[in-house]
């Protein structure tokens, strides 16, 4: 359904990237200091951020021996109780992101770059999900790649200039953020992307605690954003595996049971022929375990013979009483017994 859009408060999405020695850190740290609030610094530059720690008050993580992408999302989902995070840098996750795309496709994809992008382009993904839903502020920062060039002075002498370029990241991840600043060496900011609408290809110079102070107004404007209650997950337990119950199945295994069991009777002259006669059939008829515990559990308790299975043969009454829990001599024993008087016409059950 549309509606009247309407300009709510908002968190900061800003990324900061420029040539070596243009300020990275030190600006982010300005800017997050004059936004105010808790600030969480995650570090992949060797501990570099808590040089400016007597000028600027920040939590820091240092990521020195894993700086994949897995481990700086986890180190992010970590932050979620500081108003403003600072990723400096997201540099060095997509630098260890494409060697493992590269040791995929020499290894997996036999050579095929491409291919091995298919395994690459999520964990990206996920990263960037993990910066857009992170619950504060976010400002991260980008080396750029970097050329020489000349310049020539107001004096009329040339000399070598160091140039940033495009900010070594994933292709089109400025499309990401609210924001995106370019420093140069002499630390002078362009705004290339805003959309405050505010500041918009200018060049605001050096970064400061009053520039944050002004963004943290601008996002302050407007409504209260609706909060999104998350949906109660519904588990749905998986149901018990039951035994098979096809009663044709079921009634096919007892019928061959009792075939079986009379044209053996005769040959059974003690418990160990009756116990091999039970073992021989069931692994022979597969699922017949399953059917005749069930049977038997149907039944009721194994302490009272119940009369149908003395009505049939002893064979049949010891595998029930087997799977019921009962050992061998017992349900020999009762079987026997069962059997014997079944055939001079007395109830089984009061025998057991």
């Amino acid at each position: 359904m549309f509606k009247k859009a309407t300009k709510t408060k908002s968190k900061l999405r800003e990324a900061l990237f420029g040539p070596s020695g243009s300020g990275k850190t030190y600006s982010a740290l300005r800017m997050a200091t004059g936004m105010g609030g808790k600030i969480a610094l995650i570090d992949t530059e060797h501990g570099s951020a808590s040089k400016y720690a007597d000028k600027f008050e920040f939590d820091v993580c240092e990521l020195n021996d894993d700086k994949s992408i897995t481990a700086t999302i986890k180190t992010i989902a970590d932050a979620k109780n500081y108003d403003i995070l600072i990723i400096d840098s997201l540099t060095h996750s997509w630098q260890e992101l494409m060697e493992e795309v590269d040791h995929l496709a020499k290894t997996k994809y036999r050579g095929n770059s491409w291919s091995a992008w298919s395994d690459g382009t999520p964990k990206q993904k996920k990263l960037v999900g993990a910066i857009l839903s992170f619950p504060g502020h976010v400002i991260a920062t980008m080396r750029s790649k970097t050329e020489w060039t000349t310049e020539t002075d107001i004096r009329g002498k040339t000399k070598p200039v160091r140039i940033g370029l495009s900010p070594e990241q994933g292709k089109g991840i400025e499309y990401e953020f609210d924001m995106l600043m370019e420093l140069n060496t002499e630390h002078q900011c362009l705004i290339i992307k805003d959309r405050t609408g505010e500041y918009q290809d200018k060049n605001v110079g050096l970064l400061t605690e009053e520039f944050g102070a002004e963004l943290m107004a601008w996002l302050g404007k407007g409504k209260n954003p609706e909060v999104q209650q998350p949906e109660e997950e519904t588990i749905t337990p998986e149901p018990e595996e039951k035994p098979a119950t096809d009663p044709n199945l079921k009634d096919k295994f007892i019928a061959d049971f009792f075939a079986a069991a009379k044209e053996n009777e005769a040959k059974w002259s003690n418990k160990k022929d009756v116990n091999h006669f039970i073992v021989d059939f069931v692994t022979d008829e597969m699922g017949g375990s399953l059917w005749c515990t069930e049977l038997c559990t149907e039944k009721g308790h194994p302490d009272k013979l119940n009369s149908k299975m003395a009505d049939n043969d002893p064979g049949w009454t010891i595998l029930s009483l087997m799977c019921a829990g009962w050992d061998f001599k017992k349900s020999f024993t009762a079987a026997r017994t069962a059997h014997v008087l079944n055939k001079g016409n007395t109830n089984a059950t009061d025998a057991a």
